[in-house]
């Protein structure tokens, strides 16, 4: 049967940090021309949807018990979805082959190399699509090479990990590192990333040359990957996708009309944004110091609390803001571009995960670091000292190793500051936001690496190109 254009299948791991950049990716190779369908479990399918990408299901054995299990069983629910997944996956490739349509490609999350196997013994090509940055993957590469041993210790000094990396002390690496046996199913999804990337057709790189040109050299003979990124929707850099406001995917439900709404009352760069993510989760006594450091800093803030987490405000807190939401707004969850794409917000103050990382970069937002767990403590390294668009609030030194409101007062203070230190942060994150625009633009290095991924894949089936781009 004649292929009439080739169709990649996106399959992503299934918590939002991760279905966000590959859906965004799918949005990318349709709009270059391509046929795209995202496979994900019947938990998250109700979550995503984008007219220009069919959304397909796969079973992780969680079908029936409201999706992800609870963190103690992380390694029970990584092997139930490997063979369940796997299984699934190769009933919905078969589904397809006798249509126009057939999937000539697989792009899946580099947490699931068993996809590759899947794809391989179905005839068709596939490639991981790497969520973390060049930099953090450099460690797991070298780690999974052997040329560094787990647990990580500095006995004297930092540690050069890598060329291309400054000198990371133990603070700035990922936690399942430092303690291998906190999370060892995840530390193993880790480092398990880079085992079969020598039979991968493809690998693809959530981030831009200019971001990570040292890090990417000094790694390309282990982790050839083709820099797409930043995968951050159109309307924010290049707006060359029609409507692409958001990611089309959200496990929640955002209160977009009212955090825009307030935004609208303030003054330029006077509102401090605050969100961990959809992960993260802080103990009481730093929610607590937290929100008192908002309060008393001054400063106009929204921050976005998930509904689990609200219980661990001060009610005297909550009062006060009931009361007085002139100044300060707690929500449950709401737009995070859009939010820090308002001219109203001044600073982002989050946990570093890559993605979020990559939206203060793409929006050219000043951030404050409180990373919490896993590559948020390389990505906050970055942040304050090699692309110096914000500083990260240190912990105090007693045994609950949190940020207390004296130290996030201080680091507001520096990061909105108008001038000397804050106005240095606000030129780096200009020129930033600059750069990312100018990676996935026309002729960029991101949209020319995703163009040779389209050319090879249509040469590979001979599929004319109908389209201009």
């Amino acid at each position: 049967m004649e292929i009439e254009t080739c169709h990649v299948l996106v399959l992503p791991y299934p918590s939002q940090g991760h279905i966000n950049p590959l859906l965004q990716f799918a949005k990318r190779l349709v709009s270059k021309g391509l046929k795209a369908t995202i496979a994900t479990t019947h938990h998250t399918l109700s979550s995503i949807s984008v007219p220009s990408v069919t959304v397909e299901p796969i079973s992780d054995g969680q079908d029936d018990h409201g999706g992800l299990v609870k963190p103690q069983s992380e390694d029970l629910f990584l092997e139930s979805f490997k063979s369940n997944g796997s299984r699934t996956l190769a009933q919905l490739i078969n589904k397809y082959k006798t249509t126009k349509y057939p999937f000539t490609f697989i792009v899946y999350d580099s947490f699931l190399t068993w996809a590759l196997e899947v794809a391989q013994q179905n005839g068709i090509l596939g490639g991981p699509f790497f969520t973390n940055s060049a930099a953090v993957i450099s460690i797991y590469t070298r780690i999974h090479c052997g040329k560094l041993r787990l647990p990580l210790r500095l006995e004297d000094g930092p540690l050069v990990v890598v060329d291309g990396v400054p000198p990371l002390d133990m603070e700035d690496l990922s936690s399942f590192l430092k303690a291998p046996e906190s999370c060892p199913a995840y530390l193993k999804m880790n480092l398990n990333q880079c085992s079969n990337l020598d039979k991968a057709n493809w690998i693809f790189g959530n981030t831009f040359q200019s971001l990570e040109a040292e890090v990417v050299k000094g790694i390309r003979e282990k982790w050839p990957a083709k820099l797409i990124g930043p995968m951050v929707p159109s309307t924010y850099l290049d707006g060359r996708i029609k409507g692409d406001k958001g990611y089309g995917a959200s496990l929640w439900k955002p209160l977009d009309h009212e955090c825009t709404k307030w935004l609208e009352t303030k003054p330029k760069n006077s509102v401090v944004y605050t969100s961990f993510g959809s992960m993260v989760s802080l103990s009481q006594l730093e929610m607590e110091e937290i929100a008192w450091g908002l309060k008393e800093s001054n400063f106009n803030f929204i921050w976005v609390v998930r509904d689990s987490e609200r219980h661990k405000l001060p009610k005297e807190f909550l009062d006060l803001i009931t009361q007085n939401q002139k100044a300060g707004m707690i929500v449950n969850w709401c737009n995070q571009l859009e939010m820090l794409a308002h001219d109203s917000v001044g600073c982002f103050v989050t946990h570093c995960g890559w993605n979020s990382t990559l939206e203060g970069l793409s929006l050219g937002v000043p951030m404050i670091g409180i990373p919490k767990w896993a590559d948020q403590f390389t990505n906050a390294k970055f942040i304050k000292d090699v692309w110096c668009v914000g500083v990260r609030a240190k912990m105090d030194d007693g045994e609950n190793g949190i940020v207390k409101r004296d130290e996030l007062i201080l680091s507001l203070n520096e990061v909105m500051n108008k001038e000397g230190k804050g106005l240095k942060i606000r030129k780096n994150a200009t020129k930033w936001r600059e750069l990312a625009k100018e990676s996935i633009s026309e002729g960029g290095s991101s949209d020319k690496a995703i163009d040779e991924f389209v050319a090879a894949l249509k040469s590979k089936f001979k599929i004319k190109d109908l389209y201009s781009y």
